[in-house]
């Protein structure tokens, strides 16, 4: 078949595969020879502390990368281009070397991105060359799934049967970007290197690699194949942390090392089977996709409450606060699953997905702490952040959100502890220090007698913190600041 461009450029952002890339099969099919690249980009790597273990998965995903495109080119000379500078200036820059007519890349819709992509169209256009962007990340994206009325929804539950009705075979099926695989340009002789190394960008080594996180599309792939095993059950495990209940393919869906059209296929199928924890995955990757239209639709969320009445709260400020957020970062709020949970992020980069909201409820309504500033933290320590879901899961726990947590119901941290780590294991794992409280103690160690802290060899104040506040008093403050956005039950209607 004729190709409409005779060279082009694939842009791989954050979609590090070469299988079911739907941005490298439209490139692979319109163009008669192509080039890949990927740029270390300073605009975003400048920000992040020098140890940051997100960087080092994506240099290991863009090894795995090279070598899969070189497999699939049949030559070696082919394989991944990567620079290090500003993507807004590296891509014209590089595309116009390249003697590309069109550039192919994937949709990302963070405002970032999207200014950043912005900018590039613009300063391509002026060369003569295209831009062309694809769907990858997601199932349905910005306004595929509507109201009735044409309007982004804003609740979760309708959302989700239209996402459902809407789940037909053509929106899961595979790219089989193998099939045109021999447009794959050699690379320029200059651009013939390794990808570069952690020192090579002025980085760090993270314990990534102690954490054994099976890394690249080949680890995404070893994760999902081992969850599959395990999927029937996950309806009941995915709520207890110290049990391996969920995918633990966040970051693999974040970087695009698997393809998303895989993971719900099979979840759909195995659900309409009748496997209920399949049913409840699917809707996991459903809220993704919630979650990234509702950025899509009010890019406000970034910087503010969904819901602009809440954005009158009065949050604790000043150095009272910066003393509040201090302990909650660092674990040594007083309440065991908060302070394990703030382990697990700052040890590992990730957390269990019911302890996000128990550590989210605990900042914003125990202590009163802006929820931006937790936004923040995750965003720093996450292997798998994204705005979006990260975004929705904080406005969630604070109720400033779209489908919101209802303001007045508040988790209780013990109450969560006794529920979910009934034996303490997680904790123990955590806090080893509370190791030897027996299992009844372990949730609030301020309720042990001075003989049973002593028999387990816990002095509170010292080896481990007391609670920075009371749970019930905290409650009804949380009640009282957001007074501000309650309506009266008894209000009318005023005349007009």
């Amino acid at each position: 078949m004729d190709k409409k461009y005779p060279t082009g450029l694939m842009w791989f952002r954050r979609d590090l595969r070469a299988h079911d890339n739907a941005a490298l099969y439209h490139a692979l099919r319109s163009c008669s020879q192509l080039h890949c690249v990927f740029i270390l980009d300073t605009d975003i790597l400048d920000d992040l502390p020098r140890a940051d273990r997100r960087v080092e998965f994506i240099l290991a995903a863009l090894q795995e990368l090279d070598t899969a495109l070189r497999r699939l080119a049949g030559q070696p000379h082919a394989g991944l281009i990567v620079r290090i500078g500003s993507a807004r200036d590296a891509i014209p820059a590089t595309a116009q070397a390249l003697h590309a007519q069109a550039v192919f890349a994937n949709h990302d819709d963070e405002p970032f991105a999207l200014a950043r992509d912005a900018r590039v169209r613009g300063d391509l256009a002026g060369m003569g060359i295209a831009l062309v962007t694809s769907k990858d990340h997601v199932i349905f994206e910005r306004s595929e799934v509507l109201t009735q009325m044409g309007r982004p929804y804003s609740v979760f539950t309708p959302y989700k049967s239209a996402w459902l009705k809407k789940l037909e075979p053509f929106y899961l099926s595979s790219y089989p970007v193998d099939r045109h695989a021999q447009a794959l340009a050699p690379r320029p002789e200059g651009d013939r290197k390794a990808v570069p190394g952690l020192a090579d960008i002025g980085f760090e080594a993270t314990n990534l690699r102690e954490l054994k996180i099976p890394l690249g599309a080949s680890g995404g792939l070893e994760l999902f194949e081992e969850f599959f095993e395990r999927m029937d059950h996950y309806h009941v495990a995915r709520d207890y942390p110290a049990v391996k209940g969920p995918s633990y393919l966040g970051v693999h869906l974040r970087f695009g090392t698997v393809s998303i059209r895989q993971l719900a296929g099979t979840a759909q199928q195995l659900s309409l089977q009748g496997m209920q924890g399949a049913s409840v995955w699917l809707s996991e990757l459903c809220w993704r996709d919630f979650y990234m239209q509702i950025l899509a639709h009010f890019p406000h969320v970034a910087s503010s409450a969904f819901k602009p009445e809440y954005d009158a709260i009065k949050w604790e400020h000043g150095k009272h606060a910066e003393t509040l957020f201090a302990a909650w970062c660092h674990g040594q709020t007083g309440y065991p699953l908060v302070d394990a949970a703030m382990a697990q992020i700052n040890q590992s980069g990730y957390m269990h997905n019911r302890l996000r909201m128990v550590v989210a409820s605990f900042l914003t309504k125990d202590l009163g702490i802006d929820w931006r500033w937790g936004e923040r933290y995750f965003a720093e320590k996450l292997n798998d952040f994204e705005l979006a879901s990260n975004n929705g899961g904080w406005q969630w726990a604070a109720s400033t959100g779209c489908d919101a947590q209802p303001y007045f119901r508040i988790f209780n941290p013990v109450s969560q502890s006794e529920r979910f780590d009934a034996d303490g294991k997680f904790i123990r794992r955590y806090l080893p220090q509370l190791a030897s409280l027996p299992d009844k103690l372990i949730h609030a160690p301020w309720r042990a007698s001075e003989i049973e802290l002593e028999a387990a060899g816990v002095k509170l104040g010292h080896d481990y913190p007391r609670p920075l506040v009371d749970h019930a008093d905290a409650r009804e403050r949380t009640l009282a600041r957001y007074a501000v956005v309650k309506k009266p039950l008894d209000a009318k209607p005023k005349r007009r």
